[in-house]
């Protein structure tokens, strides 16, 4: 054990950005697999980015609303039953941000002698079913697409088709944009994944769009072509919305989080060693554990303010910590030995634990 110190602050100061891949290969990236931005340009507050979060998720839910009764309008129009099932499939869609919206919810709750981290996992949870609602609209799309090109049928109403494919493309592709901006800021993995949910719901209309106008260009074909092609972009979706909701139910970090942790506690001073840093997202949270060698010549005082120091200094190079706690041991003649490496029985003597 030894004197440790916790704090729960953030600070005005970003670290380094990160690469990212240029030209078309960006292009893509951005499109399928968007950077969930760790902790670039974030929002510090807990209480804030929830509320962040919720506020997106309303007004997420107006627009595709408004879009899904626009469409609804051009049902009235048309007497599609195609569109009008269509139009039904975009209201479920756009009640799937409930869960998130709730999770957003509990995430303000305090800890509880049951929960003693909170409730930000609820999140995560959330991105769960947000990754099964964009695998279910892979396999519908897919489905259709492929009865329809064993079993052509004609579309009737090519323009009304038409016209609701756009509608539907550009309310989702807002909706989009706007989730994962939100989501990039506050660090939410779900909200991203739920703006890529948008996304391909957005392409699925996409597809509506571009089949209508081939067979108005008399290649009825292009249809289920078009549907198919949707639904590869759609499970491209489904890998970067997973690839990062599942690194956070495993505690997964970007790994340059850590190596710039690693630097700013090495550079404190009279810090003799690093031992372990260990860093995990709690929702839209990011908390951190330290463990130092440092100076065993300081006094208590001094090693308390050691660790504070240390505390200070990481939570200013990383700017979307939330917590982080760190302890500070008396350093023995070999640096590089940890606190379980020693001999049986071996007890290290330790500083005073302190908050």
């Amino acid at each position: 054990m030894g004197t440790h110190h916790e704090h729960g602050h953030s600070h005005d100061h970003g670290e380094r950005g990160h690469e990212h891949a240029t030209g078309v290969k960006g292009v893509l990236q951005g499109i399928f697999a968007p950077h969930s931005h760790d902790a670039a340009d974030s929002i510090d507050d807990a209480l804030e980015a929830s509320s962040a979060g919720i506020r997106a998720v309303k007004i997420s839910l107006v627009v595709l609303g408004l879009t899904a009764l626009l469409q609804v309008v051009i049902v009235a129009v048309s007497g599609s039953v195609a569109l009008l099932a269509d139009t039904i499939h975009n209201f479920s869609d756009a009640l799937t941000a409930v869960p998130l919206w709730i999770a957003f919810v509990l995430s303000r709750r305090a800890a509880t002698k049951r929960f003693t981290y909170g409730y930000g996992r609820a999140e995560d949870l959330a991105g769960l079913f947000v990754l099964a609602m964009i695998a279910l609209s892979a396999v519908v799309a897919g489905y259709e697409a492929i009865r329809r090109l064993l079993d052509p049928q004609p579309i009737d109403n090519v323009g009304w088709v038409a016209a609701a494919g756009l509608v539907g493309f550009l309310g989702n592709e807002a909706v989009a944009l706007y989730r994962i901006r939100v989501g990039r800021r506050i660090g939410s993995a779900a909200l991203v994944a739920d703006g890529l949910h948008a996304r391909a719901d957005g392409f699925t209309s996409l597809a509506v769009l571009v089949g209508a106008g081939g067979v108005a260009l008399g290649f009825p074909i292009a249809d289920p072509i078009v549907g198919l092609v949707i639904t590869v972009a759609i499970v491209a979706v489904l890998w970067g919305a997973g690839r990062d909701v599942l690194s956070r139910l495993m505690d997964g970090v970007d790994p340059a989080l850590v190596t710039t942790a690693e630097r700013a506690l090495t550079a404190c001073p009279g810090v003799r060693e690093v031992r372990t840093v260990r860093m995990r997202w709690v929702g839209h949270e990011l908390v951190a554990e330290a463990e130092l060698d440092v100076d065993p010549s300081l006094s208590l005082a001094q090693a308390h303010e050691v660790a504070h120091d240390a505390e200070r200094d990481l939570t200013r190079a990383i700017r979307k910590l939330a917590r982080a706690t760190v302890h500070a041991y008396p350093a023995h003649g070999d640096v590089h030995r940890h606190a379980h490496a020693g001999r049986a029985g071996e007890h290290r003597p330790d500083y005073l634990h302190a908050h």
